[in-house]
């Protein structure tokens, strides 16, 4: 299948990479075949630095061509919505890079939409689609800490040199860049929250530097996040249960875990599998979910796009943080 990457900017160079490291391993499935800027010199320089074969200045010529299998939107947020609409108007399936959209009303039109128009949409969370996601579920289940009641986890860089962070227009901020992995861990876990509680601070354009949010489960499970934009932090997740707990190292692309006793002592500690860069697995299950022509990925269904888009906006109300593109009344015909 040949992918068209809609975007030039760094994560869409990173996509790149994935995919000549996978066709280098003797993988064949997906070729990395096209790439559109919004200017032709842009997307010719991105192609003769990573290898692609076509070219294109405007998005709309590459959706028009009929080679192109699947696209990876790697614009901005705030520009999802619309890119993924003009996808599905040229009946391209979408990997749409995290977070999906700015809010959940643009996210159920989306989904409306795609369904509609019979196209596969997905959102490209790569920790969904990692194998760590299983091996920390099945250590969970096993009952070796007995039974989960408590999580901690954090994620932060210090990304203020970067404009599409503090600029509102372009829905930045640490919630909807960094904030969400924090809250897909506790989900991919825990489940659907109950209860929602969120506080930030806020950088001079009026975008949230600082989150520190509460989940909390009606049989009386909690998870306690942070997130920042603003510094390092040591990205752990911790779960807690009656008999010890587990520790997971970086929850933005998890390479280890360990499991403690409620002495502190380690009992197991489990590495990642060899990877890539991480990306390949979203890829991967994309082509796949395309060939048995569905309309959603098994490791990342609308449904749990969609809740995690209804946390965000629940957490940014209670901070009282709203981007420009949203509109005057929250409009979903950007």
């Amino acid at each position: 299948m040949k992918l068209g990457i809609l975007g030039a900017g760094a994560i869409a160079r990173i996509m790149a990479d994935t995919l000549r490291q996978l066709q280098a391993s003797g993988n064949q499935e997906v070729e990395l075949y096209a790439v559109a800027a919004r200017d032709l010199g842009r997307a010719q320089a991105f192609a003769a630095a990573e290898g692609v074969a076509r070219a294109y200045g405007s998005y709309e010529a590459m959706l028009e061509d009929p080679a192109v299998d699947f696209v990876y939107i790697a614009t901005p947020h705030s520009h999802h919505y619309r890119h993924i609409k003009l996808c599905i108007d040229h009946g391209k399936a979408v990997l749409c890079e995290k977070p999906f959209t700015v809010n959940a009303r643009q996210a159920e039109d989306v989904f409306r939409y795609a369904r509609s128009k019979g196209v596969l949409v997905t959102e490209a969370i790569w920790t969904r689609y990692q194998p760590m996601r299983r091996m920390i579920a099945e250590a969970l289940d096993s009952g070796v800490i007995g039974t989960p009641k408590l999580m901690t986890a954090n994620l932060g860089y210090a990304m203020l040199n970067k404009p599409r962070i503090i600029d509102p227009a372009l829905a930045g901020g640490a919630l909807l860049d960094v904030g969400i992995y924090a809250l897909n861990f506790a989900e991919m876990f825990f489940g659907d929250p109950d209860g929602v509680q969120g506080f930030c601070t806020k950088y001079e354009t009026g975008v949230d530097l600082t989150d520190s949010i509460t989940l909390t489960w009606k049989d009386g499970r909690a998870a306690h996040l942070t997130s920042a934009a603003n510094v390092h932090t040591d990205r752990h997740g911790a779960i807690f249960g009656d008999k010890g707990y587990l520790v997971v190292t970086n929850i933005n692309n998890p390479q280890r875990f360990r499991i403690f006793d409620p002495d502190h002592n380690v009992l197991q500690s489990v590495d990642c599998p060899p990877q890539l860069t991480g990306y390949e697995y979203e890829v991967l299950e994309m082509a796949d979910t395309l060939g048995k022509g569905l309309l959603e990925c098994p490791s990342m269904p609308h449904r749990d796009t969609l809740r995690m888009m209804q946390v965000m906006d629940d957490l940014r109300a209670q901070m009282g943080i709203r981007y420009p593109c949203e509109g005057v009344d929250d409009d979903t015909t950007l």
